[in-house]
């Protein structure tokens, strides 16, 4: 049975990748191993070893605590990053960014309207409670 860091790191590698639009062919050869591979460690059926880890890391051009941000501290954020691993969630923010910026405050705004976010410590950019 998978660890739950291992599942967790796994998400994290899974989400950059897409968020950068790599697929885990392009990764596994740039870190030197199968796709195969890529899909294990994604899933957490494999454990990362921290070299190979390193080299993930640097492929993505991230740090290697990214992997690891919401471990451990339960709660929010722990929701709030498993909202970011949805793949809803990051063909939304792709699709929104690209937007033009004045069309995209106006769908933002309009957004607020329709749905009260679902996380009860969430403040809005500007900072007012809704």
């Amino acid at each position: 049975m998978s660890h739950l860091v291992d599942i967790r790191v796994g998400n994290r590698i899974r989400q950059r990748r897409s968020e950068i639009g790599m697929t885990q062919q392009q990764l596994a050869q740039a870190v030197g191993v199968k796709f195969q591979q890529i899909q294990k460690y994604e899933t957490g059926s494999n454990r990362v070893s921290a070299s190979r880890l390193w080299e993930i890391a640097s492929v993505l051009d991230v740090k290697i605590s990214f992997f690891f941000e919401g471990i451990g501290g339960g709660g929010a954020q722990t929701e709030t990053t498993d909202l970011m691993n949805r793949k809803e969630t990051l063909d939304l923010l792709r699709t929104y960014y690209a937007i033009p910026n004045a069309q995209r405050k106006r769908l933002f705004d309009l957004a607020r309207v329709l749905g009260k976010p679902t996380f009860p410590n969430y403040l809005p950019p500007d900072g007012t409670n809704g």
